[in-house]
């Protein structure tokens, strides 16, 4: 089975427009397929370092001389970095979400395609898991995550279901919830919801959505002056974020001016959204949803 088919290699490493001598983060190592590119461009004095924090990809790790492991969450950016006498970098590159080896791994519990234990973890060590969430989340929390997260137009009574399903018996597999929202949804939109709800669980799980803006705060505070940061993304809230973030520096995008009238932010947005072509999605259908974002340091 292949770990993971990575999205917009080349687009991605072109766009750091690496550096011989540079130091570069891929704070997403997954495949390594990212990071194996940075390497083939970097010279013998360059440095790659590569976070992931879950266990499977540690396999994945380059063995090169110039490439060091973190393992370990991105939000903890500027923490591993020192502890790596690491100050300032030439660039980082994030490839967020869920790796093809997650989705297609069954016993992970990501995908509504097999039958398994409700788990979702990035980081297998961590206590919370998918079924603490479906089981001891009030009704108002499940409502809050299927709505915010996973943008579900079935949240309420889904959110209901469950509440009465898990007075009788813990739900405890990702069949168990399958079932749950197949007993509410029309056949036509199952497919969908499903998608939907499995998303919202997910990113309540790993916390994504508040990793991703910790680590945006941080980005600015450790590149050098135009080093670029590059971030691929694959559901609309996640690359909202990254817009806003890019264009004000904020997540509000509220934006702030100088007195010449000049937009305050520590990172400019460079050029357009990114898009896989038709070929790499026919190719690797999971591409489709990917926008990529360029942001460099003032």
């Amino acid at each position: 089975m292949t770990y993971h088919t990575t999205v917009l290699l080349h687009e991605g490493v072109d766009a750091l427009e690496v550096k011989p001598a540079g130091i570069y983060v891929d704070v997403t190592l997954g495949a390594g397929g990212h990071s194996n590119e940075i390497l083939k461009r970097l010279g013998s004095d360059g440095r790659l370092l590569g976070f992931d924090q879950d266990a499977d990809a540690v396999s994945n790790a380059p063995a090169d001389d110039r490439f060091e492991l973190c393992f370990g969450n991105f939000r903890f950016l500027k923490q591993f970095l020192l502890a790596k006498g690491v100050f300032k970098v030439d660039g980082i590159i994030a490839d967020l979400g869920v790796s093809g080896h997650h989705f297609d791994d069954a016993e992970r519990g990501f995908s509504f395609r097999f039958d398994a234990p409700l788990d979702m973890r990035m980081n297998t060590s961590q206590e919370k898991n998918a079924m603490h969430v479906v089981n001891d989340y009030e009704v108002s929390e499940l409502i809050r995550i299927f709505k915010r997260y996973g943008e579900s137009a079935f949240a309420k009574p889904i959110a209901r279901m469950i509440d009465r399903q898990r007075i009788e018996k813990p739900i405890a597999t990702t069949g168990d919830l399958v079932a749950i929202v197949e007993s509410i949804v029309p056949e036509r939109k199952v497919k969908g919801e499903l998608a939907q709800i499995f998303q919202a669980i997910r990113i309540e799980v790993n916390e994504e959505m508040l990793v991703l803006q910790e680590f945006l705060t941080q980005v600015p505070e450790v590149l050098n002056q135009g080093g670029k940061l590059v971030v691929l993304s694959y559901h609309s809230l996640e690359d909202r974020m990254v817009k806003h973030f890019l264009r004000s520096g904020n997540f509000d995008d509220t934006l702030e001016k100088d007195v010449f009238g000049n937009i305050i932010r520590p990172l400019d947005p460079q050029g357009k959204v990114v898009v896989p072509s038709e070929v790499e999605v026919e190719v690797n259908p999971r591409a489709r949803s990917a926008k990529m974002r360029i942001g460099v340091k003032r």
